[in-house]
């Protein structure tokens, strides 16, 4: 895990140096994120991101309930407390998570 961070710090020192060190300066920063933009509102991008997310959501799901049903009653009372209380949210359909955003 710690590795994973150090090499996405490392990644993102170098392309932030690759940015901020180019000749094109400005003009070039400008033009990456014109393209960034582009790519992000692409229609097919933003599908599969939508289908990737949807799945994961699902995935996550089930790896909540085999989880919760395993280890629920070895758990702290707060835990438990927390646990249920998403369980009748989940049971219930409720639109958003705890960030604020759709389960859609």
């Amino acid at each position: 895990m710690a590795a994973m961070r150090y090499r996405l710090t490392f990644v993102a020192g170098v392309v932030l140096g690759y940015v901020l060190g180019t000749r094109a300066g400005r003009e070039r920063y400008e033009q990456l994120k014109k393209s960034a933009r582009q790519f992000a509102q692409n229609p097919a991008v933003r599908n599969t991101a939508e289908t990737a997310a949807q799945q994961g959501r699902g995935i996550a799901g089930k790896a909540y309930h085999a989880v919760s049903d395993k280890v629920g009653d070895r758990m702290p009372d707060s835990v438990a407390q927390r646990v249920r209380t998403l369980r009748e949210r989940t049971a219930q359909g409720a639109g958003e998570d705890d960030w604020g955003t759709s389960n859609t």
